[in-house]
């Protein structure tokens, strides 16, 4: 017969060894510990200007949030090791960089080191890779990416995601290549200063088809732009959120995080057309567009100086007042990345443009209503 004190001592046992396992995850509802995954897909908002680009991945590394910005709390969950063309990764392809284990937590963000060689696949001239990042032109020239100095130890985003326990957290990395190009300066060489955005789903899409009203338009650049009127710098009334070019059939796919969307659609030789989109989760959008075609043309070109080092560079924006359906709205129909003391040619179909040229550290400048052709000279620091 078991005496009423020994009962008690294990009643007393057993409930230690529950508050001891609730506190160590063994219940599996606490979601405070424990382990869940990290799924990372990497697609492209697309170039119309080269027939590949090319970057090499070495590692992905993610950090918690609250960690700081110094080199300690960084830790690699994804080894690609790989080559990829970010041309190929556009109207919703999607290549899987990898999945990773990480612990339950909030992190802060994530890292891409680069790699100095490329793997051993060959590129789109059945070639193997010349270099680890590189663009081949329209002309079929492959033309080394020099990396700067700045991102030499990672491509750090900043952006925050959750990891639940027993759970799948996934997240697409948007790598701009239009934006990452930056053309060539006093150094000679074409910069790569990545531009990505973390899309956080890809259930929300839109698509269609652009054509001239009887045959599709292949190479038609469009773009979801978000408008903020009320920006207090001009350069951040207009931002490109995502962007791809129309196939051989005229068609097109993006993926659109909930918003309000500026949806453009533009071509050399025809004039740029605009639709409003108000996005929401989990459903997919519909947006055709007819252009309408434009032999009158007019050049805006000119130079870049002032800035601090040759590493250094201006976005230049072209902008225009277009009718997307409910009265005309400021939006971008041109853009070109250039190094400190590079030159620029841009041809667009005539209108009336304004040009926003703006640089990390320096004041934005606004060149308004280009009408004819222009040689325009931007200098900084002035």
């Amino acid at each position: 017969m078991i005496r009423s004190t020994s009962i008690k001592h294990i009643l007393w046992f057993i409930l230690a060894l529950s508050l001891l396992l609730a506190s160590c995850g063994g219940g599996g509802s606490n979601s405070s510990v424990g382990t869940g995954t990290l799924e990372l897909g990497l697609t492209d908002a697309s170039s119309k200007d080269y027939q590949a680009v090319y970057v090499t991945i070495a590692e992905v590394q993610v950090k918690k949030q609250n960690e700081g910005d110094g080199e300690a709390g960084w830790e690699t969950i994804m080894t690609p090791e790989q080559t990829y063309n970010l041309l190929e990764l556009v109207n919703g392809r999607i290549a899987n960089l990898g999945v990773g284990e990480l612990e339950v937590g909030r992190y802060g963000q994530i890292r891409l080191i680069l790699d100095g060689q490329p793997d051993t696949s060959e590129n789109i001239l059945n070639a193997i890779h010349p270099h680890a990042n590189y663009l081949i032109d329209e002309a079929g020239n492959s033309i080394e990416l020099k990396v700067p100095s700045g991102y030499q130890t990672g491509i750090k985003i900043v952006k925050g995601f959750t990891i639940v326990a027993s759970q799948a957290t996934s997240l697409v990395l948007d790598f701009n290549a239009a934006k990452s190009v930056v053309m060539a300066g006093k150094s000679g060489k074409i910069l790569l200063k990545p531009t990505i955005k973390v899309l956080e789903t890809v259930e929300n899409s839109i698509g269609g088809v652009v054509d001239n009203g009887v045959d599709p338009i292949a190479g038609a650049l469009i773009s979801a732009q978000i408008n903020d009127s009320s920006a207090a710098d001009f350069k951040d009334e207009v931002t490109v959120e995502s962007a791809t070019v129309s196939t051989t059939e005229g068609a097109y796919k993006l993926f659109l995080p909930p918003d309000i969307y500026n949806i453009v659609a533009t071509r050399d030789g025809y004039l740029p057309a605009c639709k409003v989109v108000e996005a929401q989760f989990y459903e997919g959008y519909t947006a055709e567009f007819n252009l309408k075609t434009e032999t009158e043309i007019i050049t805006i070109s000119g130079s870049v100086s002032g800035l601090a080092t040759e590493e250094d560079s201006t976005l230049l924006s072209i902008r225009q007042a277009i009718d997307c359906g409910a009265g005309n709205v400021t939006v971008e129909v041109a853009s070109i990345s250039v190094a400190e003391g590079g030159n620029f040619s841009i041809t667009l179909p005539a209108g009336t443009y304004d040009m926003i040229a703006s640089a990390a550290g320096a004041t934005t400048q606004i060149f308004e209503d280009i009408i004819e052709d222009i040689v325009l000279d931007i200098v900084f620091g002035q």
